[in-house]
């Protein structure tokens, strides 16, 4: 395909780190991560410098649910499968190179990114497995195990995959600690403790097949996933009779998937792709929710239905300028049901039962243009419009339509620095899960309606990055980033026919958005210790719209304003050995509803870690998960009623400073 032709001379450099700064890309071969001996692709993106994966978003359309991984040239014909998934399906052995392409590249989507990841597979024949046996040992006593099996094969340019696993998760945000309520009223504060545990059990297959036909190649891949996660919790009250409160929440997920891509060569220099694939996703949910005086009783069942079909045409005009045109087509539909009794007798809400449907489609031009070897300009506008119609408790019909331009420009002043700039009209999607009634009776105590008459926030994005690399593998990249924001999806008060008042999704009006991000990679030989990577990010943020029940500045719900992560990792090949320590940042979470304030803090998640590959074909990982056992804090104020209508709030502070911890142990057995 081009981007084959494009990455070509990247490929012809020898060394580790093999640069082409003409075309904005850098390759990373297999001798670049021996050190570490990988297993999978996903091992060998996390060491790429500069670079950190985006798994691409959970909304409607194929267009913009992309990330930023490439495989062959082509972004995953699957939408539901997650990225790092597939990633783990690719045996590193399998791996010719990466190629990093910063700003852009003749014949190249970028997917609206401004860096990604090629993974370029070898072409050699036969079959290759790996088996995977893991286990979770919980400072409890539980167990969190999983099995997985992968095989893939190439015979005669035909390509086959499978995939199987069986894995169960422990929820670390489920855990116990001390809680205190406090009453505007002046009533006698309540303290309890919190005895709280949750878990989920996971079944995935996957299955792909790939041949030639018809003078292009016919890619066919199918998923099928189920879930079921369950929590318990019981509150223990020392000053308060009845003294016990319980919550039982379980949630039953089925999704399945079916797709197909088909491209073939126009001649030397253009390409046609077409796109197809439907996917369904089932919940049935349901929270029981025991004060010791009174029953609460929520449920919900949706069924989420989504087809897709695409069709692109690609062509470039010599080495420097390409073009695609395409177009889009959507269909998706919800039908959901909720309900909600009180000691038995059934309790209205707003949007509880609704049928929405929507049709989409979206026209687009693309085009990258490299003026001059260090300069690329890459761009496209799209334009989108949908009908979207819902039946049941609510009734409406409307039609949206949007032109989204983007822009972004290139400079390479150096081999090892970049600029890149970028503009772009982004519409947000929306989320069917807000049409619809929904509930939080443990930490909050509030039923929220649904809203289908909900628009996509909209915002006018302007970037600016600086990348710099150094010592062969170091990179930092700092960004900064504003939005002018409209359609702000926020949370407002709604009515119901009884005149009683909810809280639900809603459109709140124009907002803006400011971020800086820093981005470092850092290979620690010249500082004493050999064959050790640092890498890590950090990003501030600011947000500003205006609050519809007090009409007074505030940030949005829900926004991190800071969000950390970092990692260290030293290779010791002499012991055929890795060792290491994740850290995940702390972050914090403030909701704004019409009668409540919510605060959610979650401390940081520290992850030691060593892998032994005692044969080239066995790894062992050991691993202490959550070794500082971090701690999560919610504290919400439920006002008398809204919030502007002055009185003391009743206030609910959960401490759960003990949140699962313990030990991870994983064994992998390469095949092929």
């Amino acid at each position: 395909m081009l981007i084959a032709q494009v990455l070509a001379q990247a490929a012809a450099i020898a060394g580790p780190v093999a640069e082409a700064p003409a075309q904005g890309v850098v390759s990373y071969g297999p001798e670049f991560f021996a050190a570490q001996q990988p297993t999978t692709a996903l091992d060998m993106v996390n060491r790429i410098p500069g670079f950190t994966l985006d798994k691409g978003d959970a909304v409607r359309g194929f267009e913009g649910a992309a990330g930023n991984v490439l495989i062959d040239g082509q972004r995953p014909a699957s939408k539901s499968d997650d990225l790092d998934d597939i990633l783990k399906r690719i045996p590193a052995s399998s791996v010719a190179r990466i190629d990093v392409i910063r700003g852009g590249a003749p014949g190249v989507d970028m997917q609206g990114k401004t860096v990604l990841a090629n993974i370029v597979r070898t072409r050699s024949g036969g079959a290759k497995g790996l088996v995977e046996a893991k286990d979770f040992i919980v400072h409890d006593g539980r167990h969190s195990g999983g099995l997985r099996v992968d095989a893939s094969g190439t015979s005669d340019g035909r390509n086959w995959e499978l995939s199987a696993q069986a894995r169960k998760f422990i929820d670390d945000g489920a855990g116990d600690g001390p809680g205190l309520r406090t009453f505007g009223s002046g009533a006698p504060a309540q303290p309890y403790y919190i005895d709280a545990e949750g878990d989920e059990v996971q079944y995935l297959g996957t299955a792909a097949y790939e041949t030639p036909l018809a003078g292009g190649r016919l890619r066919l891949n199918g998923r099928l996933f189920s879930e079921k996660y369950k929590s318990e919790e019981a509150d223990q009250f020392f000053t308060r009779i009845p003294p016990a409160e319980t919550d039982n929440f379980t949630r039953l997920t089925h999704e399945s998937e079916v797709g197909g891509r088909f491209g073939r060569p126009l001649g030397e220099a253009a390409d046609l792709e077409a796109i197809a694939l439907r996917q369904t996703h089932n919940v049935d949910l349901s929270d029981r929710f025991f004060t010791g005086a009174s029953l609460s009783d929520f449920s919900r069942s949706s069924d989420q239905t989504e087809t897709i079909g695409r069709l692109v045409l690609k062509r470039r005009f010599g080495e420097r300028l390409s073009f695609e045109l395409g177009g889009e087509g959507a269909v998706n539909k919800l039908d959901s049901e909720s309900r909600l009794a009180v000691d038995g007798a059934p309790v209205p809400l707003p949007a509880a039962n609704v049928e929405v449907e929507e049709k989409r489609g979206e026209v687009f031009l693309k085009s990258s243009w490299r003026p001059a070897p260090r300069w690329t300009i890459d761009g496209g506008l799209r334009y989108e419009t949908s009908t979207i119609s819902s039946d049941g408790d609510v009734t409406l019909k409307k039609t949206l339509r949007y032109a989204k331009p983007r822009l972004t420009v290139t400079w390479a002043p150096t081999a090892t620095t970049q600029l890149r700039l970028r503009g772009e009209r982004e519409v947000g999607q929306l989320n069917f899960n807000d049409f619809v009634a929904s509930a939080n009776l443990t930490t909050t105590g509030s039923i929220y309606a649904g809203n289908p008459d909900l628009n996509p926030e909209q915002a006018w994005a302007a970037e600016v990055a600086l990348e710099q690399r150094f010592w062969t593998s170091g990179s930092i990249v700092l960004t900064a980033r504003h939005y002018e924001l409209s359609d702000v999806v926020d949370r407002a008060p709604v009515f119901d026919p009884s005149g009683a008042v909810f809280d639900a999704p809603a459109n709140i009006g124009d907002g803006s958005k400011d971020e800086l991000k820093l981005e470092l990679t850092l290979p620690t030989d010249k500082l004493g210790v050999a064959r050790g990577q640092l890498k890590g990010d950090v990003r501030r943020g600011w947000t500003d719209v205006t609050d519809p029940t007090t009409h007074e500045s505030r940030g949005i719900s829900g926004y991190h304003p800071i969000d950390w992560n970092v990692s260290f990792s030293q290779d010791v090949p002499r012991w055929n050995m890795t060792w290491g320590v994740d850290v995940y940042g702390s972050f914090r979470e403030r909701y704004y509803r019409f009668n409540q304030i919510e605060d959610f803090k979650l401390s940081a998640l520290v992850r030691p870690y060593i892998e032994i590959r005692p044969r080239d074909d066995l790894n062992l990982r050991l691993e202490l998960f959550n070794a500082t056992q971090r701690g999560l804090r919610d504290y919400t104020a439920t006002y008398p009623g809204p919030r502007n209508a002055g009185g003391a709030p009743d206030v609910q502070a959960r401490d759960q400073t003990r949140t699962p911890y313990g030990a991870f142990i994983r064994l992998q057995k390469k095949f092929g």
